[in-house]
This record gives structure tokens, sequence and C-alpha cells, in this order.
């Protein structure tokens, strides 16, 4: 325990810090909105002046899911980017730069053209494809030690290739089921309900699984053959965390469609910030992931002067000069 200690003293300000960040940013995000009334919304919240019934519904029944939604997928994209480029070891790794988001989508798309419905069809289809985009990443990649680079370009290439898959799936699909598949493409957070927001718990254990697993990733950081002898069972650890990060990447893509670069900017960041160590990491991606999706997608809805822009047109404008400014630096 005493070696643990110097990880809490630091992991516990982190925490709580990036925590008061994702409260405020919440309370930003149900109260700030296209329709006004910011300053009726925070009276409404704190439960001062007349009720309004409008506004309640406004802030309960349409902010609140969206902000929930938001709060999800960033935690899961940033927490998958995360994981893959930990055991991948390269800084350039997220799901929709390896095209995981990609294959999801494909999957998703698939899934509506069958008739499936949300879950767990729906859910089920968008994890395949997923799956099937890692394992011919993987394997196209043909990764050996020090040579990361097979492995980006792979993933890029997949994720053209579903790209093009998806452009075609449109061109073949009927005009009601068109309109679904468009969603994926937009990465839109707006056609959420209360109803499907139990079904985002399903990332909750996926969480909980990487985090038991904290130890293992800093291991497997110093190699593959270090982290063996020093008793990890790298296979099995590398098998978990692959399908556990496919999968909560499946559950929210089928929610919101394809977001990209949220798993390359916050986990890169946090490195910087705060070091390597995954017991930091970890929780600390998923508050800051949270915030960072719902100020996203509050500039989504709130810079337009009529109706709202994609948030995966914001995540896009912040995430990929960054990743042209690491594929740089990595070339040096």
């Amino acid at each position: 325990m005493l070696g643990y200690s110097p990880v809490y003293k630091k992991l516990i300000p982190v925490t709580l810090i990036l925590l008061f960040v994702l409260i405020g940013s919440v309370l930003l995000g149900l109260t700030i909105g296209s329709s006004g009334g910011t300053a009726a919304a925070w009276k409404a919240l704190l439960g001062q002046g007349d009720p309004d019934a409008t506004l309640e519904m406004i802030i309960w029944q349409l902010r609140w899911p969206r902000v929930v939604l938001a709060a999800t997928v960033g935690a899961t994209l940033s927490l998958g980017g995360l994981v893959f480029q930990a055991l991948l070891r390269n800084p350039l790794a997220e799901p929709y730069i390896l095209g995981i988001s990609g294959g999801s989508a494909v999957g998703a798309i698939l899934g509506i053209l069958a008739g499936f419905s949300l879950f767990p069809g729906l859910t089920l289809s968008s994890f395949v494809g997923s799956l099937m985009v890692l394992s011919l990443v993987l394997l196209l990649s043909n990764r050996r030690e020090g040579h990361s680079d097979s492995l980006l370009l792979a993933g890029v290439m997949v994720n053209a290739f579903c790209g093009a898959i998806i452009m075609f799936l449109i061109s073949v699909s009927k005009t009601v089921q068109m309109q679904k598949i468009i969603f994926w493409l937009m990465g839109d957070l707006s056609a959420v309900g209360a109803d499907s927001l139990p079904l985002l718990l399903g990332v909750l254990p996926c969480f909980l699984v990487i985090f038991l697993l904290a130890q293992p990733l800093n291991l497997l950081l110093t190699g593959r053959e270090s982290a063996s002898a020093m008793g990890v069972n790298v296979a099995a650890v590398t098998l978990v965390l692959l399908l556990t990060a496919s999968l909560m990447v499946s559950l929210t893509v089928c929610h919101s469609g394809l977001i990209g670069f949220v798993g390359l900017t916050i986990p890169h960041i946090l490195r910087l910030a705060l070091g390597s160590d995954h017991r930091i990491l970890i929780p600390a991606c998923v508050l800051t992931g949270a915030s960072y999706l719902i100020l996203c997608d509050l500039l989504a809805r709130s810079l337009p002067s009529q109706g709202e822009m994609s948030v995966g047109i914001v995540t896009a404008l912040v995430g990929a000069p960054l990743f042209i400014g690491l594929l740089w630096r990595s070339r040096q």
C-alpha cells in the first residue's frame, strides 16, 4: 500500500478538480441553448421563481438527455483512445483514426438496413463491425517492435474503405433509411431521447474493467517481454482491453454516430499534463472527455445563428490540427 500512496495523493486532487469541471460543464449545457432563457434556466435549476412548464421540459426532456449522451460519448471515446494508444504504443492511435468508429458505423448502418432495433440487434451489429475492422487493421499492419507507422497507415486505409462502404450504402438505401444513415455521418447528438439513456449504462462496466487493468497497462508500456517477465498475462490483458474498448465504442456510436479526434486530443493533453500512469490517466480521461464533448456540443448548438451544426465539426476543428502536429512531430 505504501507504493500506492503517492498515486492517491495525486489521483484524489486531480479527480476532484476534473469532477468540478464536469459539474460546471453539465450546468452550462443545461442552462445555455438556442432557445435562450439562460437566467430563467438557472432559476429553474435552483428552484427559484415561478415554475415554467415549457422551460422545465426543455431542460429535462431535451437538454438533459443530450448532456448525458455527450458526457458518455466523450468519456468513452477519450478512454478508448487512451487504451489503444497504450496497447499499440502509438500516440496517434484512437478509435476514429484506426477505423474502429467507422467499422462500428458500418455495422450499425447494416443493422438499420436489416431492420434491427436499437438494442440488442443494432448494438451487436455495430460491435461486430468494430471487431472486424480492428482485426483487419492489426492484420494489415503486421506490427513489430519499433514499426508503428504501419499501424497508422493501415488504420487510415481501412477507415477510408469504411467511408466508401457507407457512401455505397447511402446510394442504395431508401429515402427514409437514408435519413437515419446520415445521422451516423454527422456525429449528431440531437436525436437522443430520455428512453435511450439507460442503454448507455453499458459503458460503466467497461470503464471499471479498464481501470482495474491500469497497472498492467503501465507495465505494457515497458514492452511485451518486460511486462510478461513481471507477471502480466500479456495475451489475456490485451484481448480483454481490445474487446472492452471496442464494445464501449460500439455502444456510443449507435447513439451518436461518427465523432472524430476526441480519443486523440484528450489523452495526449492529459499525458503531457499528468504523466503516463494509467491509474491517474483513466479517471482523468473519463472526466475530461465528458466535459470536453459537452462543451463542444454546446458550441455546436450555440454558434450558428439559425439551427445548429454537427458536434463532429467542432471536434474535428480542434483535433485535426493537433493530429497533423503530432504526425509531423513523429516524423522528426
